[in-house]
């Protein structure tokens, strides 16, 4: 029988200072480096330690001796247990001066060129109630509290509609108010909670893969249109009873849908929601565009930030109606279709076909004419021939996933030569290692951070690249 291993705590760690993916920093007294989560500067900390690499540690605190001045109580009820928002603890200014110093300190440490100092952060004017997606999970087997199970050992409802803990895919915690999104999405998803455990609907088991309800996506728009989205793994008379009983209730729903999934996992990319009521889609206004949101469309989840980004991207392209721009990684075309007006024309490249049917219809729904989508691997699609059948682009923009873009999508763009490129990104770390790529061509000319998410560690950079 293998000996269990021996569990490490290291005693009271002085906590330093932030550092990536919202964790903290400290040192062992033999100098190695613990990432510690769910800490802030100047917290004093016994910490287990979870994951063990060479050159530094990875741990939870499990004993505070002393809590950091910076700390502020969270306003969140689930706060430390749902895993979103991880920052509330820490004042609003302090998460954005951070989120400023950790673009000097990517693109320091792994970009390694020459840029200006960034612009001051976009700060978010609302950092509650800011978002407008989002996701719910059911579950027959929710997460228990500490404070349930020391309170009671009869825990007779152990059904819970909310978010998944971080870490383990079949635990939920059931949400009682959650901050991220208009108050009435709140509503709503307590009510489908009430209405289905008073009439005893199957919560789904995320281990055997048996129950009925699954998952539950709530989204509205700035002109006040919400949609909700059901996923249930079966179709039977309870699913339009739940369905038309929201209707009756909250009579501002403005599309119902519904997705039969059997599959083994949420994701519903694959599959054909069903349209039950009202529109088809919701509509999403910037400036004077109007977008079609329906069930399967990406969208930046904070509309009036999204807003603001979109106009720094206009202005940093600097468009004066004779240009060919490109538009990379376009998701629904709203970059594309927002600097159009601007531009000799716009050519915008995606990998989800669905997406381009939407920024296709988006564009006829704005009686835009001079913009063309095309669906495809990036790498497979942005190419040579491509730009010479279509036009050399003068203007790039590209908004990659997290991941970055491809080394042969990068030397493409060498290639190509467009006296511009605007590179907004969602992770830094890889938007420095792909700008010291195309370095020996292009010159940093702005910096400019936007906070999209506050109370989390995530943020957007914008920066301007100009050929040399």
């Amino acid at each position: 029988m293998a000996r269990r291993k021996k569990q490490k705590i290291y005693k009271e760690l002085q906590v330093e200072k932030l550092a990536a993916e919202g964790k903290c920093l400290a040192r062992t007294e033999d100098d190695k480096v613990v990432f510690i989560e769910n800490t802030l500067p100047g917290d004093v900390v016994d910490v287990f330690i979870k994951k063990s690499r060479k050159s530094y540690m990875e741990g939870r605190p499990v004993l505070f001796h002393e809590y950091s001045d910076l700390r502020i109580d969270p306003f969140c009820e689930h706060f430390g247990v749902c895993g979103g928002c991880k920052w509330q603890h820490l004042e609003y200014q302090k998460q954005i001066a951070f989120k400023e110093e950790q673009i000097v300190d990517q693109f320091q440490r792994i970009g390694k060129f020459h840029f200006p100092t960034p612009e001051p952060i976009m700060a978010a004017p609302k950092t509650t109630f800011y978002r407008n997606k989002l996701e719910y999970t059911f579950s027959d087997k929710r997460w228990l509290t500490k404070e349930e199970i020391e309170e009671s050992g009869d825990i007779t409802q152990s059904y819970g509609l909310g978010f998944h803990i971080p870490g383990m895919f079949d635990k939920v915690v059931d949400i009682n108010k959650c901050w991220l999104q208009d108050d009435r999405q709140n509503a709503i998803r307590n009510e489908i909670r009430d209405f289905t455990l008073a009439r005893d609907y199957e919560y789904y088991n995320l281990r055997d893969h048996q129950g009925q309800l699954r998952n539950l996506i709530i989204r509205n728009s700035n002109l006040d249109q919400w949609m909700i989205i059901l996923q249930t793994a079966k179709y039977d008379e309870k699913i339009d009873q739940l369905l038309d009983h929201l209707i009756a209730k909250f009579p501002f729903l403005s599309s119902v849908y519904y997705i039969l999934n059997q599959k083994m996992n949420d994701s519903y990319g694959d599959l054909e929601p069903t349209h039950y009521y009202g529109k088809e889609y919701i509509e999403e206004q910037m400036e004077d565009l109007t977008f079609r949101v329906g069930p399967k469309s990406f969208l930046q989840t904070n509309s009036e930030q999204s807003l603001a980004m979109y106009r720094k991207v206009r202005d940093l392209a600097g468009l004066t109606g004779n240009e060919w721009v490109y538009d990379l990684y376009t998701g629904t075309g709203t970059i594309a279709n927002f600097l159009a007006k601007k531009a000799l024309g716009v050519i915008g490249v995606e990998y989800v076909a669905e997406a381009i049917e939407d920024a296709k219809k988006n564009s006829a729904a704005n009686g835009i004419t001079n913009t063309k989508f095309f669906a495809g691997d990036m790498r497979e699609v942005l190419t040579i021939p491509f730009a010479e059948k279509h036009g050399r682009p003068d203007v790039v923009i590209t908004d990659p996933p997290r991941a970055g873009m491809h080394p042969d999508v990068i030397k493409c763009l060498l290639e190509l030569a467009p006296t511009k490129i605007v590179y907004v990104s969602c992770n830094p770390a890889t938007q420095a290692r792909d700008i010291a790529a195309l370095d020996e061509l292009y010159a940093v000319k702005v910096v400019q951070p936007l906070d999209m998410f506050p109370h989390t560690h995530h943020l957007e950079n914008i920066v301007l690249l100009e050929k040399r």
